[in-house]
């Protein structure tokens, strides 16, 4: 039994469980399983995903990839947090491959994360593979340890955006994301 499997098993005995019983046998092995998958981002190298999928391309206008649905965990209370990420950038030379901002968003959301923090490091992201001119990011999210514990409200969201370079600078190429992201 890994030490992980046998934490769980320690977790489940302190919830006051039977960890002998039939339908809990498996499950510290299956929370471990899981867990290194929904952590899995810190074993995930930004070169890795992107894979060369960075093409030269003379488009210099705006990119939009709206709705990648992404999910992580809060590291405050280990809860899901789910939701929807939309992407902008202005192009210098080079565009990345359509799959590759879903892989980066999962890179991001697939370790202990807070929303705030996601949001800047897939921009910053972006904006290195790319050199782009500009990047936008705007996470939407429903945070489960709003939702189940706590406060309790059922139909909270959360939104975060980040704005580098041209983004940033100009406030008519933010409206135009905005309007193009549907936020």
């Amino acid at each position: 039994m890994s030490e992980l499997q046998s934490l769980y098993r320690q977790v489940l005995s302190e919830l006051g469980e039977d960890v002998e019983r039939e339908g809990l046998l498996d499950t510290p092995k299956r929370a471990a399983k899981a867990m290194q998958f929904l952590t899995s981002g810190y074993r995930t190298d930004i070169d890795e995903i992107v894979n060369n999928a960075v093409f030269s391309s003379d488009n210099d206008e705006m990119v939009v990839v709206q709705g990648i649905e992404f999910y992580s965990l809060c590291e405050h209370h280990i809860l899901p947090f789910i939701g929807r990420c939309h992407i902008g950038y202005l192009p210098d030379g080079k565009v990345l491959g359509l799959s590759k901002f879903a892989r980066i968003v999962d890179m991001f959301a697939r370790r202990l994360q807070i929303q705030e923090n996601m949001t800047k490091q897939i921009a910053e992201a972006v904006q290195e593979v790319t050199g782009c001119r500009g990047v936008g990011v705007v996470m939407e999210a429903q945070h489960m340890c709003m939702m189940m514990r706590g406060v309790q409200k059922q139909n909270s969201m959360m939104r975060t955006s980040v704005m580098l370079g041209d983004f940033r600078a100009n406030p008519a190429t933010r409206e135009e994301f905005m309007r193009l992201a549907g936020v």
